[in-house]
Parts: structure tokens; C-alpha cells; sequence
């Protein structure tokens, strides 16, 4: 089990590692050892963190770094949380991402790769990509139009819209860092492809103190999705400077008025509701029309906003009070600050 396995447990020959060394899961598991621990770690890490990278590097050996993978996919499949499976394998493409961006970059300096480190070649073979992505030059890959439209499918911003890329013999163009992008959600997908898995009791058993574990953990990252008044007065900071930012007229970035519409939607508004309280008009109200409708699933369902350490990374965790100390979700905020409130005193923005 070697180093490239450790950092890349999704690939074909990092599978083919562990089969090789003939691993009984139901045994590795019973005996509670390091990659149970290192398991348990890189779940929590994921849907606290956003990443599956070890907080001390140095107490794993490639040998528990490895084998946490199906350790942490057995506890992800056990954990019936909506939205697990999606966040765990979102964080561990981030993390992959980071890791094979400096192996390539490393490549491209060195104009040679060591044994422990991926190769561009390696991913998209591994990937089945090699036919789908070709190099043009000065940075820039040609992509296969339907490889395109597979892999940017989930991928928020007009800009990865296809309408918005030139289009040559059913090609696509692309740079180095919008490839890494693409690579991220083809690892996101192969990370997520049969998951939950179905668990048998001698394995799920052993693994329920880890398991309560993380759902203490993320207890808090189940956020509300529903309320019986908007106030605008009681929102968190972070979509209070947003809503103040939009009404001034500014034009939000992609992350931050996804942030913004998918909150106010969860918070119990529909599409023109959502335009009114912005004050937007014009091209303004159909971006923001736009937005509603691709984050809506159905009549009833909408995408959860991000997560306090998402808008963190976004830049837009801002003016944090008391209560941003206490929570980990701009709705449970919202939620706490209603259940604080005296019923006297809210007022519904819609009434």
C-alpha cells in the first residue's frame, strides 16, 4: 500500500491495493484500530469541514489512510442523513482536487513524475477520459462536448453554461484550472456511485460508537427548512449584508447570490416574494428568477443554503455575533433567533 494509494483511495489501483492484501472488512473493523478511528475522523471532517484531509497527517500510515475509504463509506451509508452522501463525496473531491493539482503542477515544473504522485494522464485514464479531453496547448484542453455536459452538469455560475462556451466540431474549450474543476465533480461522482451501501448488522454493529459520534457532530447541519413567518430583522449577518448589498443595487457574484436566493427560499418564500424583498427589477429580477428555478427540485423542495463554513470559504461570513458562535447554519441561526423572539414581536415581511 503505497503513498499514491493513500492520497487517491478512489482509484482503480488503489481498490486493487486493498484486494490484493486480502482484507476481511468485518474483521479490520471489529478490531477497531487505526483506520476505524481514521474512518471516523474523515467522515466528521467532511460534513463539519468540507474536506477529508487528516487534521495531523503525520499519525496515519498510508496503510490506516487507505483503508479509512471504505471504513468512512460504511459509516456514510449508515448514517440516513439527507444530504450526506452528497457533502462526503463534495469533500472528498475538494480534497482530492488539492492534492492532484499540486502532483500535475509538480509535473508540469519538474517535466517528470515520481512513483508516489498522479498524473494528469493517470486520472483521465482511470476516469475513462482519455478520449474525452485532448490538449491544444498554452494550457487549454478541447473537451468532448457530451464529457462536457456530464461533468459540469452540477456546476453553479453562467459560466459553465454551454451557451456560453465557443463550440468547435463538438468540442468544447476549456483552461487548465476549469479542467480541475471538471476532474473535481468526476471524482465527486465516482466517489458517490453506490453509496449508501447496504450494510450487514456484524459490521454496522462495531462501527455505533463512531456513528453516534458523528451525528453529535453534525447534529446542527440538518438546518430547518421550513417557518411559519419571515423576518428580515432576524436573519444572520451574513444574509443580512447580502440582502443590503443586492437592495444597493450590486450585482452578487455566483456563490454569494447563491447563498442569498437559496436561504430566502428555505425561509418560506416563493420566486416573486424572493424579487420583492431583493427590490430587484429588470435583468436583475430574471437572474434572480433564474436562480429560483434551478434550485427548486419540485413544488416543494429547495437546495439547502451553505453551510457557515461554506460561506466562510465563499468570504461572506460576516459581522459574526454570540449566536454565530453557537451554530454551524445561517438557518439555524434564523431558527434560534425566532425561538428567542417573544411572539408579540414578529412580524411577518409577507404580511
Amino acid at each position: 500500500m503505497e503513498r499514491l494509494h493513500a492520497r487517491y483511495p478512489f482509484l482503480d489501483v488503489s481498490r486493487t491495493a486493498v484486494e490484493a492484501a486480502d482484507i476481511d472488512l468485518a474483521a479490520l473493523i471489529a478490531e477497531n484500530g487505526p483506520a476505524v478511528e481514521r474512518g471516523h475522523e474523515r467522515v466528521k471532517r467532511a460534513l463539519l469541514d468540507g474536506t477529508t484531509a487528516p487534521a495531523e497527517p503525520r499519525l496515519w500510515s498510508s496503510r490506516a489512510e487507505l483503508l479509512s475509504y471504505p471504513v468512512a463509506r460504511v459509516l456514510v451509508s449508515l448514517l440516513d442523513v439527507p444530504g450526506a452522501t452528497e457533502k462526503y463525496a463534495a469533500a472528498e473531491a475538494a480534497t482530492a482536487r488539492e492534492r492532484f493539482v499540486e502532483d500535475f503542477e509538480a509535473d508540469l515544473e519538474l517535466k517528470s513524475t515520481g512513483a508516489d504522485r498522479l498524473t494528469l494522464e493517470q486520472l483521465l485514464a482511470d476516469f475513462d477520459l482519455t478520449g474525452g479531453v485532448r490538449p491544444i496547448g498554452d494550457g487549454e484542453f478541447d473537451v468532448n462536448v457530451a464529457t462536457y455536459l456530464e461533468l459540469a452538469a452540477e456546476l453553479d455560475g453562467d459560466e459553465w453554461r454551454l451557451t456560453r462556451r465557443p463550440l468547435d466540431q463538438g468540442t468544447v474549450s476549456i483552461t487548465r484550472p476549469e479542467l480541475y474543476t471538471l476532474l473535481r465533480e468526476a471524482v465527486a461522482d465516482n466517489v458517490a456511485d453506490g453509496l449508501p451501501l447496504s450494510v450487514p448488522e456484524s459490521i454496522a454493529e462495531p462501527l455505533s460508537p463512531e456513528l453516534a459520534s458523528i451525528k453529535r457532530s453534525i447534529a446542527d447541519l440538518d438546518p430547518p427548512m421550513s417557518f411559519e413567518a419571515v423576518v428580515p430583522g432576524l436573519f444572520p449577518p451574513c444574509m443580512r449584508s447580502l440582502l443590503s448589498r443586492v437592495r444597493d443595487g450590486e450585482l452578487l457574484d455566483d456563490h454569494a447570490r447563491f447563498s442569498l436566493v437559496s436561504f430566502l427560499l428555505a425561509t418560506g418564500l416563493d420566486a416573486e416574494e424572493v424579487v420583492t424583498l431583493c427590490s430587484v427589477s429588470g435583468e436583475a429580477a430574471d437572474t434572480v428568477r433564474e436562480q429560483v428555478g434551478r434550485l427548486r427540485d419540485d413544488e416543494t423542495s429547495v437546495t439547502a443554503p451553505p453551510s457557515c463554513v461554506v460561506m466562510d470559504e465563499y468570504d461572506l461570513c460576516v459581522e459574526m455575533d454570540d449566536t454565530c458562535e453557537t451554530i454551524r447554519h445561517p438557518l439555524s441561526y434564523y431558527e434560534k433567533r425566532i425561538q428567542q423572539t417573544p411572539a408579540d414581536r414578529i412580524a411577518d415581511w409577507r404580511q
